[in-house]
């Protein structure tokens, strides 16, 4: 596993880091069902992550590498909602707007809401060159040592069966059934993590 160094991320790299999720999800495929437009991605997607950041920033954690090639993006729940999110959103995505409410109407209901407080690890980017060398378990376990401190569990949706099997190994299991939305491909899995669960 190459060791890297991982910091907070600061409120003027809002737009750094979202750019580096949207370049990093680039390929999954209800990307390609959100925004059917492959030559809108680089429009739409740093637009809609900028939101989920922004809040990330004020209300939970979000933490890079320092060479900005990795992101890790934690929400606290409960958190205040995104405030004026619907106008934000259409701004956003325009056209697609439609989708990203039924993208969201689909993960809202497979979110556990009987679980108690918790962290949700709402986006784990790292850049398609760094891939593979252990930079996103990095991030992960910094954050699980934190949340295992404080006896606290975390929420997640794997966005393909990829992801679903490293967070496996994280000591995350399937707690819903996949996403239902309508597109061809990867579905996305929610997964519960206990706090203190053992990593494989």
């Amino acid at each position: 596993m190459t060791s890297t160094h991982i910091r907070q991320a600061t409120d003027g790299e809002e737009e750094d880091v979202a750019r580096l999720i949207a370049t990093s999800f680039r390929d999954l495929d209800v990307n390609q069902w959100l925004v059917p437009d492959r030559e809108r991605h680089d429009d739409v997607f740093p637009r809609f992550f900028r939101i989920i950041v922004g809040h990330a920033l004020r209300h939970g954690t979000v933490q890079v590498t320092e060479d900005m090639s990795a992101a890790a993006v934690w929400i606290p729940v409960p958190s205040p909602e995104i405030p004026d999110y619907d106008a934000r959103l259409l701004e956003a995505c325009g056209p697609w707007a439609d989708r990203f409410r039924r993208f969201d109407d689909a993960m809202h209901e497979a979110h556990p809401a009987d679980r108690g407080d918790h962290d949700h690890l709402a986006l784990l980017a790292v850049l398609p060159g760094r891939q593979g060398h252990g930079i996103g378990t990095e991030l992960i376990r910094l954050h699980h040592d934190e949340l295992d401190r404080e006896g606290r569990p975390a929420y997640l949706e794997a966005s393909n069966s990829a992801s679903r099997r490293l967070y496996a190994r994280h000591g995350y299991t399937d707690c819903a059934e996949p996403l239902d939305l309508p597109y061809e491909g990867e579905r996305m899995y929610p997964m519960w993590r206990p706090a203190g669960a053992a990593a494989g």
